[in-house]
């Protein structure tokens, strides 16, 4: 399914209260082309710096929760503003884009946007932020909460041992023992073993 583009007035509706105006701010005065992606498994979210004359593109994936959906454009924002103030120069997810996404998030954090759970969360993140909210995993359990489609599915820590999963990719696996933050897996077709984090998202089959 391709990106789709949507009017400024549109994104309200993937947004939680009271935080258009300022995404509205930052998209116009960054001169940002944003699009709302259809689920990727890879990432939530993806920023294209501008060249030759184009404007700053973000992407974010539709499928996210309001909170999940602005934490990921905040993220991407934060790689803007590092691109703009120091260029290429810099690693992706270093010192310069931690003290950017902190900074940006706590604008947001400042009007009282998140429920107090998100915000106790995103507090402990901006002390030393991840790679991607994914990676933080007392935030991600946080998140999950306010997923629509939560009754559908479980984290593989939720699962029992020895019970049977399929991913969103239609693979289906029995849980094993843990072994430190993942869990060994065995795909039922080929009987061959994974590590699997125990925060992927599942539904259980037989």
């Amino acid at each position: 399914m391709p990106k789709t583009e949507h009017p400024l007035e549109q994104l309200k509706s993937y947004l939680p209260e009271n935080s258009f105006d300022q995404v509205v701010f930052f998209l116009h005065h960054y001169k940002v082309h944003l699009t709302i992606a259809a689920e990727r498994q890879s990432v939530l979210g993806d920023y294209r710096n501008a060249v030759n004359g184009k404007n700053h593109r973000i992407s974010v994936n539709g499928n996210l929760n309001k909170f999940s959906f602005l934490i990921t454009l905040i993220h991407e924002l934060a790689h803007l503003v590092a691109f703009e103030t120091y260029g290429n120069k810099i690693t992706a997810h270093g010192k310069e884009w931690k003290s950017i996404y902190s900074n940006l998030l706590s604008e947001f954090i400042n009007k009282k946007i998140f429920p107090a759970d998100i915000e106790t969360a995103l507090y402990h993140s901006i002390k030393n932020p991840a790679a991607s909210s994914c990676a933080e995993e007392g935030l991600m359990r946080v998140l999950r909460r306010y997923d629509n489609n939560k009754e559908e599915t479980l984290l593989l820590e939720e699962v029992l041992p020895g019970a049977y999963f399929i991913t969103n990719e239609g693979r289906v696996f029995k849980k094993g023992e843990k072994l430190r933050k993942r869990f060994r897996c065995t795909e039922k077709n080929t009987n061959r073993i994974y590590l699997i984090s125990g925060l992927y998202e599942v539904k259980l089959t037989t």
